[in-house]
Protein backbone atom coordinates (compact mmCIF):
# COMPACT_ATOMS: atom_id res chain seq x y z
CA UNK A 1 0.00 0.00 0.00
CA UNK A 2 3.14 2.28 0.85
CA UNK A 3 4.70 1.45 -2.37
CA UNK A 4 1.42 2.25 -4.04
CA UNK A 5 0.96 5.75 -2.44
CA UNK A 6 4.38 6.68 -3.20
CA UNK A 7 3.93 5.92 -6.89
CA UNK A 8 0.69 7.65 -6.91
CA UNK A 9 2.71 10.78 -5.15
CA UNK A 10 5.38 10.42 -7.94
CA UNK A 11 3.10 10.64 -10.57
CA UNK A 12 1.42 13.28 -9.39
CA UNK A 13 4.60 15.34 -8.97
CA UNK A 14 5.81 14.32 -12.06
CA UNK A 15 1.92 15.71 -13.86
CA UNK A 16 2.45 18.83 -11.45
CA UNK A 17 5.75 19.75 -13.29
CA UNK A 18 4.50 19.14 -16.08
CA UNK A 19 1.45 21.56 -16.01
CA UNK A 20 3.60 24.44 -14.57
CA UNK A 21 6.18 23.82 -17.76
CA UNK A 22 3.25 23.62 -19.97
CA UNK A 23 2.18 27.17 -18.12
CA UNK A 24 5.26 28.53 -18.61
CA UNK A 25 5.83 27.63 -22.03
CA UNK A 26 2.23 29.09 -22.79
CA UNK A 27 3.01 32.41 -21.27
CA UNK A 28 6.46 32.81 -23.05
CA UNK A 29 5.77 31.39 -26.47
CA UNK A 30 2.22 33.60 -26.63
CA UNK A 31 1.29 36.16 -28.09
CA UNK A 32 3.05 35.71 -31.15
CA UNK A 33 4.18 38.44 -32.49
CA UNK A 34 7.07 40.43 -34.17
CA UNK A 35 9.07 42.78 -31.85
CA UNK A 36 8.19 46.30 -32.47
CA UNK A 37 9.29 48.07 -35.52
CA UNK A 38 12.29 50.89 -34.85
CA UNK A 39 10.34 53.89 -36.84
CA UNK A 40 9.68 57.78 -36.13
CA UNK A 41 6.92 58.81 -38.05
CA UNK A 42 6.87 61.89 -39.73
CA UNK A 43 4.41 64.73 -38.65
CA UNK A 44 3.20 66.53 -41.72
CA UNK A 45 0.15 68.71 -41.98
CA UNK A 46 -0.92 66.22 -44.54
CA UNK A 47 -1.13 63.48 -42.12
CA UNK A 48 -2.28 65.32 -39.76
CA UNK A 49 -5.44 65.98 -41.70
CA UNK A 50 -5.54 62.61 -42.88
CA UNK A 51 -5.44 61.00 -39.69
CA UNK A 52 -7.78 63.15 -38.21
CA UNK A 53 -10.14 61.91 -40.56
CA UNK A 54 -9.83 58.32 -40.40
CA UNK A 55 -9.44 58.43 -36.65
CA UNK A 56 -13.22 60.90 -36.21
CA UNK A 57 -14.92 59.61 -39.38
CA UNK A 58 -13.73 56.08 -40.51
CA UNK A 59 -12.00 54.01 -38.17
CA UNK A 60 -13.74 55.96 -35.55
CA UNK A 61 -11.07 55.27 -33.01
CA UNK A 62 -12.10 57.83 -31.12
CA UNK A 63 -15.68 56.34 -30.76
CA UNK A 64 -14.60 53.62 -28.34
CA UNK A 65 -11.39 55.35 -26.35
CA UNK A 66 -13.91 58.39 -24.97
CA UNK A 67 -16.97 58.62 -22.93
CA UNK A 68 -20.40 58.45 -25.00
CA UNK A 69 -23.63 60.23 -24.34
CA UNK A 70 -26.04 57.12 -23.15
CA UNK A 71 -28.50 59.24 -22.25
CA UNK A 72 -28.47 61.07 -26.58
CA UNK A 73 -29.59 59.48 -29.78
CA UNK A 74 -26.27 57.66 -31.01
CA UNK A 75 -24.67 58.19 -28.22
CA UNK A 76 -22.11 60.82 -29.02
CA UNK A 77 -18.82 61.40 -27.86
CA UNK A 78 -18.50 63.42 -24.24
CA UNK A 79 -16.03 66.32 -25.60
CA UNK A 80 -14.42 66.53 -22.09
CA UNK A 81 -13.05 62.63 -22.31
CA UNK A 82 -12.16 63.26 -25.83
CA UNK A 83 -9.43 60.10 -25.97
CA UNK A 84 -9.44 59.84 -22.60
CA UNK A 85 -11.20 56.02 -22.60
CA UNK A 86 -13.06 55.46 -19.34
CA UNK A 87 -16.05 53.18 -20.73
CA UNK A 88 -15.70 49.76 -18.89
CA UNK A 89 -17.50 46.42 -21.05
CA UNK A 90 -18.78 44.26 -17.93
CA UNK A 91 -20.59 41.48 -17.59
CA UNK A 92 -24.19 43.72 -17.25
CA UNK A 93 -23.62 44.35 -21.17
CA UNK A 94 -22.27 40.70 -22.09
CA UNK A 95 -19.10 40.84 -21.93
CA UNK A 96 -16.41 38.15 -20.50
CA UNK A 97 -14.58 39.83 -17.32
CA UNK A 98 -14.04 43.69 -17.69
CA UNK A 99 -12.85 45.15 -20.73
CA UNK A 100 -11.76 48.48 -19.73
CA UNK A 101 -11.12 51.40 -22.99
CA UNK A 102 -7.59 52.62 -22.89
CA UNK A 103 -6.65 56.55 -22.70
CA UNK A 104 -4.79 56.96 -26.02
CA UNK A 105 -3.94 60.54 -25.62
CA UNK A 106 0.18 61.95 -25.24
CA UNK A 107 -0.91 61.61 -21.41
CA UNK A 108 -1.13 58.03 -21.60
CA UNK A 109 1.29 56.98 -24.76
CA UNK A 110 3.80 59.69 -24.51
CA UNK A 111 6.33 56.88 -23.60
CA UNK A 112 5.32 54.42 -26.61
CA UNK A 113 7.59 54.53 -29.35
CA UNK A 114 5.80 54.43 -32.59
CA UNK A 115 6.79 50.81 -33.45
CA UNK A 116 4.91 50.08 -30.54
CA UNK A 117 1.84 52.10 -31.56
CA UNK A 118 1.80 50.68 -34.90
CA UNK A 119 2.09 46.80 -33.60
CA UNK A 120 -0.57 47.43 -30.88
CA UNK A 121 -3.10 48.84 -33.80
CA UNK A 122 -2.29 46.31 -35.98
CA UNK A 123 -1.57 43.28 -34.29
CA UNK A 124 -3.01 43.44 -30.89
CA UNK A 125 -0.40 44.02 -28.33
CA UNK A 126 0.46 46.42 -25.97
CA UNK A 127 3.88 48.16 -24.86
CA UNK A 128 4.54 45.42 -22.54
CA UNK A 129 3.43 42.58 -24.52
CA UNK A 130 -0.05 42.28 -23.24
CA UNK A 131 -2.92 40.59 -25.49
CA UNK A 132 -5.61 43.12 -26.35
CA UNK A 133 -9.34 42.04 -26.28
CA UNK A 134 -10.41 42.01 -30.17
CA UNK A 135 -12.68 44.25 -29.66
CA UNK A 136 -9.96 46.93 -30.04
CA UNK A 137 -10.56 45.81 -34.30
CA UNK A 138 -6.47 45.51 -34.89
CA UNK A 139 -7.93 42.75 -37.08
CA UNK A 140 -9.30 45.24 -39.22
CA UNK A 141 -6.61 47.57 -38.76
CA UNK A 142 -4.00 45.17 -39.66
CA UNK A 143 -5.54 45.96 -43.03
CA UNK A 144 -4.32 49.35 -42.68
CA UNK A 145 -2.64 51.30 -45.73
CA UNK A 146 1.27 52.37 -44.41
CA UNK A 147 0.64 55.54 -44.75
CA UNK A 148 -2.84 55.83 -43.39
CA UNK A 149 -1.39 54.09 -40.34
CA UNK A 150 0.95 56.80 -39.88
CA UNK A 151 -1.29 59.35 -40.08
CA UNK A 152 -3.64 58.27 -37.26
CA UNK A 153 -0.08 57.68 -35.12
CA UNK A 154 0.33 61.05 -35.98
CA UNK A 155 -3.31 62.62 -35.41
CA UNK A 156 -3.32 60.70 -31.75
CA UNK A 157 0.26 61.96 -30.90
CA UNK A 158 -0.98 65.80 -31.35
CA UNK A 159 -4.27 64.89 -29.04
CA UNK A 160 -5.24 67.28 -26.21
CA UNK A 161 -3.06 65.23 -22.95
CA UNK A 162 -5.72 64.42 -20.74
CA UNK A 163 -4.52 62.43 -17.35
CA UNK A 164 -6.96 59.36 -16.46
CA UNK A 165 -5.69 56.36 -14.79
CA UNK A 166 -7.87 53.53 -15.77
CA UNK A 167 -8.05 49.74 -13.55
CA UNK A 168 -6.67 46.63 -16.02
CA UNK A 169 -9.04 44.73 -18.04
CA UNK A 170 -9.72 41.72 -16.61
CA UNK A 171 -10.82 38.85 -18.66
CA UNK A 172 -12.76 35.42 -17.33
CA UNK A 173 -11.08 32.30 -17.49
CA UNK A 174 -10.38 30.57 -19.95
CA UNK A 175 -10.78 33.46 -22.07
CA UNK A 176 -8.00 35.62 -20.36
CA UNK A 177 -5.64 32.61 -21.64
CA UNK A 178 -7.29 32.21 -24.81
CA UNK A 179 -6.83 35.58 -25.76
CA UNK A 180 -3.14 35.60 -25.86
CA UNK A 181 -3.50 33.09 -28.71
CA UNK A 182 -5.59 36.00 -31.18
CA UNK A 183 -2.98 38.47 -31.82
CA UNK A 184 -1.30 38.80 -35.38
CA UNK A 185 1.97 38.34 -36.22
CA UNK A 186 2.31 41.28 -38.11
CA UNK A 187 1.02 44.14 -40.17
CA UNK A 188 -0.28 43.34 -43.71
CA UNK A 189 -1.24 46.08 -45.48
CA UNK A 190 -4.78 45.98 -47.95
CA UNK A 191 -3.86 46.55 -51.44
CA UNK A 192 -6.15 48.35 -53.37
CA UNK A 193 -6.56 50.48 -56.24
CA UNK A 194 -7.88 54.08 -54.92
CA UNK A 195 -9.90 54.28 -58.71
CA UNK A 196 -11.12 51.32 -58.16
CA UNK A 197 -14.42 52.07 -56.27
CA UNK A 198 -15.33 48.30 -55.37
CA UNK A 199 -12.04 47.46 -54.31
CA UNK A 200 -11.77 51.15 -52.54
CA UNK A 201 -14.78 50.61 -50.57
CA UNK A 202 -14.09 46.78 -49.68
CA UNK A 203 -10.80 48.87 -47.98
CA UNK A 204 -12.62 51.30 -46.17
CA UNK A 205 -15.27 48.54 -45.05
CA UNK A 206 -13.02 47.07 -43.98
CA UNK A 207 -10.96 49.67 -41.62
CA UNK A 208 -14.67 50.63 -40.61
CA UNK A 209 -15.14 47.54 -39.19
CA UNK A 210 -19.09 47.24 -40.53
CA UNK A 211 -18.73 43.92 -40.92
CA UNK A 212 -18.03 43.24 -37.09
CA UNK A 213 -21.09 45.32 -36.21
CA UNK A 214 -23.30 44.23 -39.34
CA UNK A 215 -23.14 40.51 -38.46
CA UNK A 216 -24.75 38.29 -35.93
CA UNK A 217 -22.06 36.18 -34.56
CA UNK A 218 -21.99 33.02 -31.96
CA UNK A 219 -19.60 32.80 -29.17
CA UNK A 220 -17.36 35.69 -30.80
CA UNK A 221 -17.43 34.29 -34.77
CA UNK A 222 -19.26 35.60 -37.15
CA UNK A 223 -22.47 33.16 -38.53
CA UNK A 224 -21.46 31.65 -41.64
CA UNK A 225 -23.44 33.10 -44.83
CA UNK A 226 -25.16 35.94 -42.56
CA UNK A 227 -22.27 38.21 -43.40
CA UNK A 228 -23.60 41.90 -43.11
CA UNK A 229 -27.14 40.88 -42.39
CA UNK A 230 -26.94 42.22 -39.57
CA UNK A 231 -29.27 41.54 -35.90
CA UNK A 232 -26.05 41.48 -33.82
CA UNK A 233 -27.22 42.83 -30.30
CA UNK A 234 -25.62 45.47 -28.21
CA UNK A 235 -27.15 45.99 -24.69
CA UNK A 236 -27.52 49.47 -24.42
CA UNK A 237 -29.54 51.57 -21.78
CA UNK A 238 -33.46 51.29 -21.97
CA UNK A 239 -33.07 47.82 -23.77
CA UNK A 240 -31.20 46.02 -26.79
CA UNK A 241 -30.28 47.11 -30.08
CA UNK A 242 -29.35 45.49 -33.12
CA UNK A 243 -27.35 46.14 -36.34
CA UNK A 244 -29.04 46.82 -39.71
CA UNK A 245 -29.38 44.65 -42.32
CA UNK A 246 -26.87 46.23 -44.91
CA UNK A 247 -26.90 43.23 -47.26
CA UNK A 248 -28.48 44.02 -51.19
CA UNK A 249 -31.34 42.33 -50.31
CA UNK A 250 -34.30 44.34 -51.51
CA UNK A 251 -37.30 43.65 -48.82
CA UNK A 252 -34.81 43.36 -45.43
CA UNK A 253 -31.92 44.97 -46.53
CA UNK A 254 -30.36 48.04 -48.83
CA UNK A 255 -31.34 46.47 -51.88
CA UNK A 256 -34.07 48.95 -52.98
CA UNK A 257 -31.53 51.85 -51.80
CA UNK A 258 -30.08 54.73 -54.34
CA UNK A 259 -26.87 55.45 -54.01
CA UNK A 260 -27.86 59.14 -52.86
CA UNK A 261 -30.64 57.77 -50.78
CA UNK A 262 -27.62 55.82 -48.86
CA UNK A 263 -25.42 58.82 -48.68
CA UNK A 264 -28.01 61.25 -47.61
CA UNK A 265 -28.99 59.06 -44.81
CA UNK A 266 -25.28 59.56 -43.16
CA UNK A 267 -25.16 62.98 -44.25
CA UNK A 268 -28.45 63.50 -42.78
CA UNK A 269 -26.65 64.09 -39.16
CA UNK A 270 -23.95 66.55 -39.89
CA UNK A 271 -26.73 68.32 -38.85
CA UNK A 272 -26.32 67.71 -34.75
CA UNK A 273 -29.95 68.34 -33.81
CA UNK A 274 -30.94 65.15 -34.79
CA UNK A 275 -28.87 64.01 -31.73
CA UNK A 276 -31.45 64.64 -29.21
CA UNK A 277 -32.43 63.17 -25.73
CA UNK A 278 -33.70 59.91 -25.67
CA UNK A 279 -35.91 58.83 -23.03
CA UNK A 280 -35.57 54.96 -21.50
CA UNK A 281 -37.58 52.72 -23.62
CA UNK A 282 -36.95 54.67 -26.26
CA UNK A 283 -35.50 53.38 -29.38
CA UNK A 284 -31.43 53.95 -29.28
CA UNK A 285 -28.31 52.64 -31.45
CA UNK A 286 -24.72 52.28 -31.02
CA UNK A 287 -24.48 53.54 -34.11
CA UNK A 288 -22.07 56.90 -34.25
CA UNK A 289 -24.05 58.72 -36.97
CA UNK A 290 -22.81 62.37 -36.32
CA UNK A 291 -19.11 60.68 -36.38
CA UNK A 292 -19.79 58.62 -39.98
CA UNK A 293 -21.35 61.87 -41.31
CA UNK A 294 -18.53 63.20 -41.83
CA UNK A 295 -17.11 60.99 -44.60
CA UNK A 296 -16.31 62.26 -47.64
CA UNK A 297 -19.10 61.58 -50.49
CA UNK A 298 -16.35 59.76 -52.11
CA UNK A 299 -16.06 57.29 -49.28
CA UNK A 300 -19.46 56.93 -49.16
CA UNK A 301 -19.80 56.31 -52.43
CA UNK A 302 -17.14 53.47 -52.71
CA UNK A 303 -18.50 51.40 -49.90
CA UNK A 304 -22.09 51.82 -51.26
CA UNK A 305 -20.47 50.23 -54.36
CA UNK A 306 -18.80 47.50 -52.03
CA UNK A 307 -22.03 47.19 -50.34
CA UNK A 308 -23.56 46.03 -53.60
CA UNK A 309 -21.66 43.38 -54.52
CA UNK A 310 -21.96 41.67 -51.21
CA UNK A 311 -24.14 38.73 -50.97
CA UNK A 312 -28.14 39.54 -50.69
CA UNK A 313 -29.49 38.08 -47.28
CA UNK A 314 -32.88 37.76 -46.22
CA UNK A 315 -33.08 39.05 -42.87
CA UNK A 316 -35.30 40.59 -40.99
CA UNK A 317 -34.14 42.67 -38.22
CA UNK A 318 -35.79 43.96 -35.01
CA UNK A 319 -33.81 46.87 -34.26
CA UNK A 320 -34.75 47.37 -30.68
CA UNK A 321 -36.46 45.37 -27.65
CA UNK A 322 -37.14 47.99 -24.83
CA UNK A 323 -36.07 46.54 -21.60
CA UNK A 324 -38.27 43.79 -20.12
CA UNK A 325 -40.32 43.52 -23.45
CA UNK A 326 -39.56 40.14 -24.82
CA UNK A 327 -39.00 39.88 -28.94
CA UNK A 328 -41.79 39.07 -31.31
Amino acid sequence: MKKFVKILAAVLGVLVVLVAAGFVYFNIAFPKVEPPTNIKVDSTPERLARGKYLANHVAVCMDCHSKRDLSKYSMPIIKSTFGSGGDIWDEKVGFPGKIVMKNITPAAIGNWTDGELIRAITCGVDKNGKSLFPIMPYLNYNKLSMEDLYSIIAYVRSLQPIPNKLPDTELNFPLNYIVKTMPVASHSPMTFDKNNPIEFGKYLVTIAGCKDCHSKTEKGEIIEGMEFAGGEEFPILGGTARSANITPENETGIGNWTKEFFIKRFKDYTDSSKIHSVAENEFNTPMPWLMYAGMTEEDLSAIYDYLKTVKPVRNQVERFTPKNVAMK
